[in-house]
């Protein structure tokens, strides 16, 4: 197991290249279960979520290769219906293959996901969903098992507007019969851009980018070509990390318009912003005001990057809320903050952050992938060293983390522990 050893204060100064998005990669590669043959998704990150699902792609006959961050998948022969729990225990995105196999193959058996621990994440509206497209649906020993002769298109209201389940149920609609409704569907990018892959495949999807999908479902698809978006939870780590340690940062490889609640929170903090293209350059001189959060589906400010705002205002002029409408129970970074000197009270659903106090190196334990993020944040603002155990939870969503830093003026460096 690896920690991190944390030297601060420091100020962050240069260019980065943001990765591609973890999140829509986990998204495009079960795609490649719904058509025989061989896909390439460029742009995708190499991190542990990518190498996680690769694996369990392959216990299901796909072969999976990662060079130079294209990813090469081949689906042409599928051996296997069922995805284990030794590799879904580990991400709970893992459920993504669920929709395409009952779809193309009409059964599978998947195991109950796992992945970060922040609070209870239900899966039953992927089972609704499909269940609405006519499957059945049976839990038994930890696995849902799912069988049909044929998926039917029909209305599917999510009750809640879920990422997953949207994937999940849109993989499976675009090969139904008939004619599918989607109602009160996410609108997040993961989801736009894989609508936008299916259609090259060959789906038939309108109203992509609204909360109203309309499919028409087809007989087959083919493989395709894709390039994955930018992560926007990166950028969005990058550009707090770098107002953070009052810095001069320059992030390439972004879509400014997936990171528009973020930018808007950061200008109000006293950040100034310049966006051009496909590039955000910012810079910060004071400590920042305080400024509230709350966290919404998108294009809401996202709830993956409020661990790091609340790093963040733990140097601001006053107190600040961070209230998560998503995962109200997503504050278990709270207690390692306070190791660092932080003052934050956790109340129902969210935080208050009192600013402007005196932070010191500690040793600290990350609890989850973007927990991790914000302890590595406080750390490099902190004054001597501190030691960040259990860095496997941020190697599964960003790429060399420790190393891009590092670039931009941050001393971190990776050990190996057995510490656990």
């Amino acid at each position: 197991m690896d920690k991190f050893i944390v030297e601060g204060p420091v100020r962050l100064q240069g260019t980065v290249t943001v990765s591609g998005a973890k999140n829509a990669s986990l998204a495009l590669m079960p795609a490649c279960l719904l058509a025989p043959g061989i896909y390439h998704l460029g742009n995708t990150p190499n991190n542990r979520d990518v190498w996680t699902f690769s694996r369990l792609l392959g216990s299901l006959g796909v072969h999976a290769e990662l060079n130079s961050n294209t990813l090469f998948l081949d689906s042409s022969t599928i051996t296997s219906y069922e995805a284990p729990y030794d590799h879904v225990k580990k991400m709970r995105a893992s459920i993504y293959v669920l929709g395409p196999l009952v779809a193309r193959y009409g059964q599978a058996r998947v195991s109950l996901p796992g992945g970060c621990n922040f609070g209870p994440r239900p899966v039953d509206l992927h089972l609704k969903g499909l269940e609405r497209l006519g499957a059945k649906i049976e839990v038994e020993g930890g696995y849902i098992v799912a069988t049909a002769d044929r998926l039917q298109g029909n209305h599917v209201h999510f009750d809640v507007s879920s990422v997953g389940a949207t994937v999940n149920v849109l993989m499976a609609a675009v090969l139904a019969k008939g004619q599918s409704v989607f109602t009160n569907a996410a609108l997040e990018p993961e989801v736009t851009a894989l609508a936008r892959m299916l259609v090259k495949m060959g789906a038939r999807i309108e109203g992509i980018g609204t909360t109203t999908l309309e499919i028409e479902g087809v007989d087959t698809l083919k493989p395709v070509n894709e390039e994955t978006i930018p992560d926007r939870i990166e950028a969005a780590t990058y550009l707090i990390a770098a107002a953070m340690t009052r810095g001069d940062v320059t992030l390439k490889n972004v879509n400014p318009y997936h990171l528009a609640a973020v930018v808007q929170k950061l200008e109000e903090s006293g950040a100034e912003l310049d966006v051009t293209g496909e590039t955000i350059r910012i810079t910060m001189n004071d400590a920042p005001n305080a400024v509230d959060i709350t966290t919404a589906p998108y294009p809401g400010y996202p709830t993956d990057a409020q661990a790091q705002w609340a790093a963040y205002m733990m140097l601001a002029n006053g107190a600040s809320t961070i209230k998560d409408t998503i995962y109200p129970t997503r504050f278990g970074y709270v207690p390692e903050l306070h190791r660092l000197g932080a003052e934050i009270e956790v109340t129902d659903g969210a935080c208050v952050v009192k600013g402007g106090r005196r932070l010191t190196g500690a040793t600290v334990m990350s609890s989850d992938l973007r927990a991790s993020a914000s302890l590595v944040m406080a750390a490099m603002v902190s004054e001597g060293r501190s030691e960040i155990l259990r860095v496997y939870h941020i190697d599964r969503g960003y790429e060399a983390i420790e190393r891009r830093l590092t670039a931009l003026g941050a001393v971190i460096r990776r050990e190996h522990t057995e510490e656990y």
